[in-house]
């Protein structure tokens, strides 16, 4: 499938989304609980539409005083990016996604660097962990 006919959009998050591919009979906890919010992630999208990825989520170090998330997180902070793209355009948009991910619960404790009071994605107020856009 050709990725240039489709909508693409990013998604940037203070909460550990990162794909580790690790199972529950793995050893590895923080890697499966990593993994779990990477799945939550990616189930939250397909209520609506079935997304399509090339790359696993990275994050970066950023100062995110102007990025767009709540007040309530300053400073330097661990920023997750996974950009996916949809078949075809009007299935999803930003609305839809801000929508769809307040409340939903995710594992804390693992990467990040924000300390949240609970364990959910925010969309909007002053613990708004979680962001979307349209990418051109």
């Amino acid at each position: 499938m050709a990725i240039s006919n489709n909508m693409k959009f990013r998604i940037q998050t203070l909460i550990d989304i990162t794909e580790t591919g690790a199972r529950r009979q793995d050893n590895d906890k923080r890697a499966y609980k990593q993994q779990a919010n990477f799945q939550t992630l990616l189930q939250t999208i397909g209520i609506r539409v079935n997304p399509y990825y090339e790359n696993s989520p990275g994050f970066e170090e950023l100062s995110i005083g102007k990025i767009g998330f709540g007040d309530k997180y300053k400073g330097k902070h661990k920023v997750w990016t996974f950009n996916f793209y949809i078949e075809y355009e009007g299935g999803l948009d930003i609305n839809m996604l801000t929508s769809d991910f307040d409340l939903i619960p995710i594992i804390l404790g693992l990467e990040e660097t924000i300390k949240a009071d609970k364990a959910l994605f925010r969309t909007s107020g002053s613990e708004t962990n979680i962001l979307f856009s349209v990418v051109d």
